[in-house]
This record gives C-alpha cells, sequence and structure tokens, in this order.
C-alpha cells in the first residue's frame, strides 16, 4: 500500500509539473499578444474550409464565397497589436518584426493583395478560378511566417 502511495504521490507531481509547464499567460493591458494570435486563428478557421474543399474536390460555391468573405472581413484584425512593446511570450513573433517594419508591412499587403484576388475569384463562383488565388494567399502566409514566426 504504502509503494502504491507514493506512486500516486510522484504521478500527481509529475502531472501538476507538466501543467505549469504550459504557454505563459498574456497578462499585460489589453492582452495585445492573445489578441492578435487570437485574430490568426479566426482568420484561419475560415481560410483553412477552402483549402480542404480544394483539396477534397469538395468545391461548393457558395460556402467557398462565404468564407472567401469572412477571411477579409477579419483580415485587419492582428495587425494593430504588433506594438513596439508586445515581443514577450507567448509571442511566436520574432524580433524581425520589429527589426524589419517594411517588410513585415510589405507581407501584410501583399497577405491584403492576395485575398483581395480570391474574394474576387470566390465571386466568380467558378471552381478552376478560385484554385490560384487560394493558393497564392496561401504562400503570403508561408512567406511571411518564414521569417516573422517562431517555430
Amino acid at each position: 500500500m504504502r509503494k502504491s502511495l507514493k506512486n500516486c504521490f510522484l504521478l500527481l507531481s509529475t502531472a501538476l509539473l507538466l501543467a505549469a509547464c504550459g504557454t505563459p499567460e498574456d497578462t499585460r493591458p489589453g492582452q495585445p499578444v492573445k489578441t492578435r494570435q487570437e485574430a490568426f486563428k479566426d482568420i484561419l478557421r475560415s481560410f483553412e474550409p477552402m483549402g480542404k474543399m480544394l483539396r477534397e474536390d469538395r468545391y461548393d460555391a457558395d460556402r467557398f464565397l462565404g468564407f472567401a468573405e469572412a477571411v477579409v472581413a477579419k483580415r485587419d484584425g492582428p495587425w494593430s497589436h504588433f506594438g513596439p512593446d508586445t515581443d514577450y511570450p507567448p509571442t511566436k513573433a520574432t524580433p524581425a518584426v520589429w527589426q524589419q517594419p517594411e517588410k513585415f508591412e510589405a507581407e501584410r499587403q501583399a497577405f491584403f493583395k492576395a485575398t483581395d484576388a480570391l474574394l474576387e475569384a470566390a465571386r466568380s463562383k467558378d471552381a478552376k478560378q478560385v484554385d490560384a488565388p487560394y493558393k497564392a494567399a496561401y504562400d503570403t502566409c508561408k512567406s511571411c511566417h518564414s521569417t516573422f514566426k517562431a517555430r
């Protein structure tokens, strides 16, 4: 019984220690890091279903258009939360965001241009017209993440 109690205590202690090792909480006023992370996740919740439709050859023009409209409506969300004092945990942004602001802005503008083209293509409701603009928008995300997001 004593060995069993000791094992239970060790297991519980390990679990508590691992739980304490999670992502740090954003406790700053207005929670800019958490806010921008949530805004990016919100964009992704509209962007990813479009990719899934295209990958699985299950294009639904009306749903695709709705998702494209949602991406454009949500795309402004994260950017204002990259203030000069927001490079702290739990950020996944690299210091390059603040060291190369012109490049970061160029990436943002490329994303906006690509999502405008994606929305335009989605309005055509033609599956053949949405694939390339979707890939272009996806590529702007990859390009930005390669420099400005820590892995």
